[in-house]
């Protein structure tokens, strides 16, 4: 799962092994390690409603159960969301399907999702 917080948005790319684990687990996290010890992870999962936290070193993003099981049973790429902040400011959220760039960048991409730019 890669992660990308840009501002007040913050995007979660899945691999086919994480949507499935979506599916079928509910979740799926990852933990980024510092030295020292100190951990940060990041989770999304299912639940009611679109919900976001930051707490004890960990990002978590929760999903409305039906737009993921949406998600993870179609050609559907990305749920999309807001969240109002303090000051009328808002925070944007994004969880997609991550796709094989049409480039090679030297990074394994067996796990992701056949690019559908891709020529055949």
């Amino acid at each position: 799962m890669k992660l990308r917080i840009l501002g007040n948005s913050i995007r979660f790319r899945l691999s086919q092994t994480e949507v499935e684990q979506m599916g079928e687990r509910g979740f799926c996290e990852e933990k980024v390690k510092f030295p020292g010890g100190n951990e940060m992870a990041y989770r999304v999962s299912k639940g009611s409603r679109l919900q976001a936290d930051f707490m004890n070193n960990a990002i978590s993003i929760v999903l409305s159960e039906a737009e993921v099981d949406q998600w993870v049973n179609s050609g559907q790429v990305s749920i999309k969301g807001n969240l109002a902040l303090e000051n009328e400011d808002k925070l944007s959220i994004l969880v997609e399907k991550d796709f094989q760039c049409l480039t090679d960048r030297g990074e394994d991409e067996t796990d992701l999702f056949p690019n559908p730019k891709e020529s055949h």
